[in-house]
Parts: structure tokens; C-alpha cells; sequence
């Protein structure tokens, strides 16, 4: 059963996540604080979390900063400004996945179910590696290594490389790429793509502003680059 960390400081929210989330084999638990939060994942194995944006004692996007510098755990973050910047930010920082209040329960079980499935990705045989000169896809330990080194993804964003990835030379639009990685009819929106596309450019790009591998096409959408000497 799957272990979810709920931080967030409203009890009668918490209390209805954990019974609902309980009801479909997910076991949950709640901490009222940034501070509180963050010892349960120094010191406790979790599957996924649950992240409101206002917390008491702290800023969620400070912690989900924080997180990211030690953790690659799938994070949904929830929060009362449902406003698209706020989402960007929240991506940008780190997180798979945003949901703002008031939220549908079974929106949020969806969401979750589908950030879990990517995870669990990780503890399961693949397929065998994409590689693509200096730049390795390794499907089966879910990790991204150019010359050597290992480039820091979420589980969100190493699906999104895989797609373009094997789809190499194929331009993929923003509406395509959201129904290759999602894998559920979920609310969406065309920034949250080009949010984690400039992430995953700065992890496996040698220059953000004159990319090589993923490559714009204006009005269309985005094309993973194959080498010329790769025939792979």
C-alpha cells in the first residue's frame, strides 16, 4: 500500500483526505507544518506528498524548494490561489503537479494515482537505455545521465524527455505531450509544458538559451533533435 504525506494546516481537509485516500488503498497521513513536514521526510519513507502552499510557520513553495535539493518524491501541491503564475512557480520549483482549492476528491485521487504510477516506474524493469550521444536515458532506473552525470528530473519531467525522446525528429505539440505523459483526462494547461521543458533544457542542455536536443517550433509545439553521427 502506497504511503502518502499530507502538510498542510487544515485539519477537517486532512482528516476527509486520509479517510477518502484510505477507501482506495492508499495509506495517508497529515502534519500541520512546514517544520513538522519536513522531520517526517527526514526520517520516514514516503511514496508521494500532498503539499498546500500556506502553511503556518513557512511558505509550501520554500519547502518544496527545500525538498527538491534532497528528494525526488512526487509532489502535488494544493493551494487556495489558483492563479496560472502561481502554478508556473510552483513547477518551476519542483513540483509534478498542482491542484487548486476547492478540489474534487477524486480529481486529487487521479492526479495522485497517475504520479505514483511514474514512480513506481523506477522499481520495475524497462526497456533498454535511449542514448543520444553524451545524453542517456535509462528507462528502467527512471534516471537521466549526460557525460556521466546525473541529471536531477521529476518523474513528470523524465516522462515528458521519454516522450520526445522517442518520438526523436517528430514536432509533438503541447496537447500531445500532455496525453503521452498524463495518461488521464485531467485539467491541464499549455504553460505547465513549457515550464518542465525549460527544466528539463536545464539539466541536459550545455546552453538553456541556444538548446540542442529540444528545440521550439513556434505555433506547433517542441522536437527532440537526433544527431547527425547518431544512429540510435
Amino acid at each position: 500500500m502506497a504511503r502518502i504525506l499530507i502538510i498542510d494546516d487544515d485539519t477537517r481537509l486532512t482528516s476527509m483526505l486520509i479517510d477518502y485516500l484510505g477507501q482506495h488503498a492508499l495509506r495517508a497521513e497529515a502534519r500541520g507544518s512546514a517544520r513538522d513536514g519536513l522531520a517526517a521526510l527526514r526520517h520516514e519513507a514516503f511514496d508521494a506528498l500532498i503539499l498546500d502552499v500556506m502553511l503556518p510557520d513557512g511558505d509550501g513553495l520554500d519547502v518544496c524548494r527545500e525538498i527538491r535539493t534532497q528528494s525526488a518524491i512526487p509532489i502535488l501541491m494544493l493551494t487556495g490561489r489558483g492563479e496560472e503564475t502561481d502554478r508556473v512557480v510552483g513547477l518551476e520549483l519542483g513540483a509534478d503537479d498542482y491542484l487548486p482549492k476547492p478540489f474534487s476528491p477524486r480529481e486529487l485521487l487521479a492526479r495522485l494515482r497517475a504520479m505514483l504510477r511514474r514512480g513506481q516506474g523506477a522499481l520495475q524493469a524497462g526497456p533498454p537505455p535511449l542514448v543520444f550521444g553524451q545524453l542517456e536515458i535509462d528507462r528502467g532506473a527512471r534516471r537521466v545521465r549526460v557525460a556521466g552525470r546525473e541529471a536531477a528530473l521529476t518523474s513528470y519531467q523524465f516522462d515528458l524527455l521519454v516522450a520526445l525522446a522517442t518520438h526523436a525528429g517528430r514536432v509533438l505539440s503541447r496537447e500531445q505531450l500532455m496525453d503521452m505523459v498524463k495518461g488521464e483526462d485531467l485539467e491541464a494547461f499549455d504553460r505547465s509544458i513549457d515550464v518542465h521543458v525549460s527544466r528539463i533544457r536545464a539539466a541536459i542542455e550545455a546552453d538553456t538559451r541556444h538548446p540542442r536536443r529540444i528545440l521550439t517550433v513556434r505555433g506547433a509545439g517542441y522536437v527532440f533533435a537526433r544527431g547527425q553521427d547518431e544512429a540510435g
